[in-house]
């Protein structure tokens, strides 16, 4: 079976005073129908960047978008923007950041989502208002119909968000990209939404790009997940052979940060040492050499492919001496 999405050497830049740089730098997955990938790593690592080049949603004058990003068969970098612009919102949906900005204050929220279904449907304004009241009441808002009414402003942040994602759903698409979608909310609501996408991704049919730097989320969520470090992709497989044989020395590091729920309790937890580099200076070999207590002579001057099948990794440490580093960065 083909697959929903696939991204090729996708790369995204920025022309400056000092050239291009590259942000993202040649990042490949693919994603089926109905299923959730996990993207995660620090801020900047570029996993933003990378769903919103999907949608050509990097409204910068000065951005160079290379690499191919195939939708069902169809070439999305460099198509015209009439074709993009009916994909936003009906075939490929977005779940922003911040639900705050994502909305407009002037306009109720039942006003936005039903606007939405009718530019990317035939239905009448009655029609699509009175799906946007039922999409209101199927993310959990109490008397949707009173919520349809209210202004954005008027709504909490969990209630916002709810709101965010009934407009991303209102035309039931067959991608959805979730950008932190958790983000600024407590823990509570945090796992209502995160039950929600679950339930949503079963009930519509949605495969889901979950964007995140939380590995607890992705472990609730994610089929499959994918680590970005300074614009790369250093490791990817299902989520359960990441949690249980995690490969790179990032995603240890990533792993360690993590407050442990059983076992003992480590007095402090793991850090990584150092910053990431500057997108203008990144080392010629592995990005991560630097703060990498692992790293080896080969891995200062050339850069490490991802290899592998079922689970990729973008590092040379020999699989027989995996296990033994892994526990000595976890301990530490």
């Amino acid at each position: 079976m083909s697959n929903l999405l696939d991204v090729t050497d996708l790369a995204v830049s920025f022309r400056t005073r000092s050239g291009l740089i590259r942000a993202v730098d040649g990042v490949s997955f693919s994603i089926a129908e109905r299923e959730i990938l996990g993207i995660v790593g620090e801020s900047g690592s570029g996993k933003s960047l990378t769903v919103l080049a999907i949608l050509d949603l990097i409204n910068d004058p000065n951005v160079v978008i290379a690499g191919s990003i195939r939708f069902k068969g169809t070439e999305l970098i460099g198509q015209k923007p009439g074709v993009l612009r009916r994909l936003r919102g009906g075939a490929i949906a977005m779940i922003f950041q911040d639900p705050m900005t994502a909305l407009t204050p002037v306009f109720t929220i039942g006003a936005q989502i039903a606007e939405q279904i009718r530019i990317h449907t035939e239905l009448s304004r009655h029609a699509a208002r009175s799906r946007a009241v039922d999409l209101l009441d199927a993310v959990g808002l109490p008397d949707p119909a009173r919520a349809a009414a209210r202004y954005p402003q008027e709504l909490s942040g969990g209630q916002r968000q709810r709101a965010v994602i009934a407009m991303a759903l209102s035309c039931n698409p067959a991608l959805l990209l979730a950008d932190e979608p958790t983000t600024a909310l407590d823990v509570t609501v945090q796992a209502q939404i995160l039950e929600l996408i679950r339930k949503l991704r079963d009930d519509f049919n949605s495969a889901v790009i979950l964007i995140t730097h939380n590995l607890g989320v992705v472990a609730e969520t994610a089929d499959r997940v994918a680590v970005m470090y300074s614009g790369r992709i250093v490791e990817s497989a299902s989520t359960t052979a990441l949690f249980a044989d995690p490969h790179h020395p990032y995603t240890w590091g990533l792993l360690g940060s993590m407050p442990a729920l059983d076992g003992i309790r480590r007095p402090r937890l793991a850090t990584i040492q150092g910053l990431p580099p500057a997108l203008n200076r990144r080392p010629p070999g592995c990005a991560f050499s630097p703060r990498c207590a692992f790293v080896r002579p080969a891995c200062i001057n050339a850069r490490p492919p991802l290899t592998g099948t079922e689970h990729q990794v973008a590092c040379i440490i020999p699989a027989p001496e995996r296990a033994t580093a892994r526990t000595q960065a976890l301990a530490a």
